[in-house]
């Protein structure tokens, strides 16, 4: 039975999701928000910091993948810092749901060590972000983050001011 849901599942993931994904590419709005989210990890892989100015005006409700209570996270929060960063954002869903509101899953992969705090080593976890289009520009409203199976999610339970 495992053998059979290991096939099925390495099917979805090589040849039905990326499949569907590239049907995707032809809304400019799921072009805006991957390239948003693939920005995000790119500069704080380069710069080892959270890219800062992220969040809406109104700040943002979040379930991280640590397991802790939703946070309301302000749009001023502190930039986290990191002292290695070599995390993925992989197979992007992106559904509008209004003119200026979409909604993102994706997977995120890799490892990553905050600043004073042991290292991830096996950080792997489902992720659902809703943002909204403020001035121009996608902002995160709220998040939602889980483990995968096997994978770990970060060691943060609160917003530290």
């Amino acid at each position: 039975m495992y053998k059979f849901v290991a096939a099925v599942m390495a099917f979805f993931t090589l040849v039905v999701i990326p499949g569907q994904l590239l049907a995707q590419d032809q809304d400019p709005v799921v072009q805006e928000i991957r390239a948003v989210i693939n920005a995000t990890y790119a500069y704080a892989a380069e710069n080892l910091e959270d890219q800062p100015g992220g969040y809406s005006a109104e700040g943002a409700l979040e379930f991280w993948s640590s397991g802790g209570l939703v946070q309301n996270v302000p749009p001023d929060s502190p930039v986290q810092t990191y002292e290695s960063f070599n995390l993925v954002p992989k197979y992007i869903w992106v559904v509008s749901l209004a003119e200026d509101v979409a909604m993102a899953q994706f997977y995120v992969e890799g490892s990553f060590q905050p600043t004073g705090q042991p290292p991830v080593d096996h950080y792997f976890t489902r992720a659902t972000e809703i943002f909204v289009r403020e001035n121009g520009e996608w902002m995160i409203r709220g998040s939602h983050w889980s483990p995968v199976v096997g994978g770990r999610g970060t060691p943060d339970t609160a917003v530290i001011r």
